[in-house]
C-alpha cells in the first residue's frame, strides 16, 4: 500500500468562490428564449437572476452551499477526508446559511458565526435540461472580493493540498487571491491541485489560466472540452500531451466515455460507469474530491480514478451536487474495498 506522505492536519485547503445552488429543471426552449448559453457558466447580475427566476417555472430543488471548490471540499469530507475551506460570504441570511450548511457537511473555514461583512452572498442559478447538462447563471455577490488577505495561512501549512478552482480566474482579486495560494503552497511545501472547473474559464480567460499552471503543479483537473479549448488541440491526443507542461499529473474527465490520466511516466484510461444521467451539476467537482481523498488515504493513481469515476457516475443519477444516502452508500462500500485490497 502506498502510505500517506504526510500526518497533516487536513488534507486539502481549498479556494473558491462561495455561492449558495439554486437548482432548477428547464428545456433548452426556455434557455433559448431568455437569451441564456446553454451548459456554460455566466456572470450576470443580481437583477439578471432575479429576473430569471421569476420566469423559470420548472421543478426547484433544495438550496445547497456550492461552488466549485466547495463541492469538492464537502465531496472529500463525505468520503473520509479532511477539508479546509477558505471563501467569503456576507452577513446577510443566505450567509448564515452558508456557513451552517458547510459546517453541517463536516469542513472547517475562514467563516465565523458573527463578523462576515456586509453586503450581498453570492448565488449560481444552476439550470438543469432534460439531457442533463447544467447551464450556470452566476452573481458572485461578496464572493468577488476574495483576496490574498483571506488566505488563512495556518491551515494552508497545515495541509497535503493545496485546491484552486479555475472559476478564480475570472475576476482580478480572485485570481491574485489563485495565484497567493499556489506560490505559498510551494514556499511551504504544499503539494497544488487546480481545476480548470468550466470551458468558459478556458475560452474567454485563457491566458490567465495559463498564468496559473505557468509553472507546473502536481495535479490538474479538467474535461475533455476544457483541455482542448485550453491547449487549441484538435484532438484530446494532442490535449493531453500539451497538458504535460503545465502540470506533472493530471485527469481528464470525458463524460461516458471515462477518464484518461496522467501519472507522471504513463497514461491510464479509466472505464466509465454506465448510467442514466439527469443532472451533470457538480460531477467534475465530486470526481476531483474523489480523486484527492483515495490519493490521500494512500490509493494509487489508478484507483483513485476508479473511485472518481464511480462518484461522479453515482452523482449524476440524481438532482443535486450532493450524493445522496444511497450513492454515498454504495461509493464508501467501494472505497472500502479498494482500501482492503492494497491492505491484502
Amino acid at each position: 500500500m502506498n502510505k500517506p506522505e504526510t500526518n497533516s492536519q487536513y488534507h486539502v485547503f481549498g479556494i473558491g468562490n462561495a455561492l449558495v445552488d439554486i437548482e432548477v429543471e428547464v428545456t433548452a426552449e426556455e434557455l433559448e428564449r431568455y437569451g441564456v448559453e446553454k451548459g456554460v457558466m455566466t456572470l450576470i447580475d443580481a437583477e439578471r437572476q432575479e429576473e430569471l427566476l421569476k420566469h423559470l417555472h420548472g421543478t426547484q430543488h433544495s438550496r445547497a452551499c456550492g461552488g466549485s471548490a466547495a463541492n469538492t471540499m464537502i465531496g472529500l469530507a463525505q468520503l473520509g477526508g479532511k477539508s479546509y475551506y477558505t471563501c467569503k460570504v456576507a452577513s446577510d441570511e443566505t450567509g448564515d446559511f452558508y456557513y451552517a450548511d458547510l459546517r453541517r457537511n463536516g469542513v472547517d473555514s475562514c467563516l465565523a458565526a458573527s463578523g462576515r461583512p456586509a453586503g450581498v452572498t453570492g448565488k449560481c442559478l444552476v439550470m438543469v435540461t432534460p439531457d442533463a447538462d447544467r447551464t450556470m447563471n452566476t452573481f458572485l455577490g461578496i464572493t468577488s472580493d476574495i483576496g490574498p488577505e483571506d488566505i488563512v495561512l495556518d491551515a494552508l501549512k497545515a495541509s497535503e493540498y493545496v485546491y484552486v478552482e479555475g472559476y478564480l480566474v475570472s475576476a482580478p482579486t480572485s485570481f491574485a487571491a489563485a495565484k497567493e495560494c499556489l506560490r505559498l503552497a510551494r514556499e511551504h511545501d504544499v503539494k497544488t491541485a487546480v481545476s480548470f472547473s468550466d470551458p468558459a474559464m478556458a475560452r474567454y480567460f485563457g491566458q490567465n489560466l495559463a498564468e496559473l499552471v505557468a509553472e507546473p503543479v502536481d495535479l490538474l483537473f479538467c474535461n475533455d472540452e476544457e483541455a482542448r479549448v485550453f491547449t487549441g488541440a484538435a484532438d484530446l491526443d494532442s490535449a493531453c500531451e500539451a497538458m504535460r507542461r503545465h502540470a506533472r499529473r493530471f485527469a481528464v474527465t470525458c463524460g461516458p466515455k471515462g477518464a484518461r490520466l496522467f501519472d507522471g511516466e504513463r497514461m491510464l484510461e479509466v472505464a466509465p460507469h454506465v448510467v442514466k444521467a439527469i443532472d451533470t451539476n457538480g460531477a467534475g467537482d465530486l470526481f476531483a474530491a474523489a480523486f484527492l481523498a483515495a490519493l490521500c488515504q494512500g490509493l494509487d493513481f489508478g484507483k483513485a480514478g476508479q473511485l472518481a469515476s464511480l462518484s461522479s457516475a453515482r452523482l449524476v443519477t440524481q438532482f443535486g451536487p450532493r450524493m445522496n444516502r444511497d450513492n454515498l452508500a454504495t461509493v464508501r462500500e467501494f472505497q472500502k474495498e479498494l482500501l482492503q485490497g492494497e491492505l491484502g
